[in-house]
């Protein structure tokens, strides 16, 4: 089982930027696929980005040029840069891990991002 716990939400403003990180424990971190979901005002929950263990991140198109995801597999996190911030990327920003086979996905509980224009 892995618990996940984000930080590093709040508000800015259009053109700012955000750095999110979250930190698991309780499992064999390597193994799962990390990543960032948010999920917006119309409670639709979106992939923003997800990285595997030596793997190549992916991205989506919305974010693309403006979000950088990253991990340490040493220490358990995974951060998610966020750059030239705009109104639509307000959400909740929600962690997720992704395990192999049978072990499941995990969820943190989300922080909130905020954009003013």
């Amino acid at each position: 089982q892995v618990q996940l716990v984000e930080s590093g939400g709040g508000l800015v403003q259009s053109g700012g930027s955000l750095r999110l990180s979250c930190a698991a424990s309780g499992s064999i971190f390597r193994i799962y696929v990390m990543g960032w979901y948010r999920q917006g005002p119309d409670n639709q929950r979106e992939l923003v980005a997800r990285i595997p263990s030596g793997g190549t991140p992916v991205y989506a198109d919305s974010v693309k040029g403006r979000f950088t995801i990253s991990r340490d597999n040493a220490k358990n996190t995974v951060d998610l840069q966020m750059n030239s911030l705009k109104p639509e990327d307000t959400a909740v920003y929600l962690c997720h891990a992704d395990g192999p086979g049978v072990i499941g996905e995990y969820w943190g509980q989300g922080t909130q991002v905020t954009v003013s224009s």
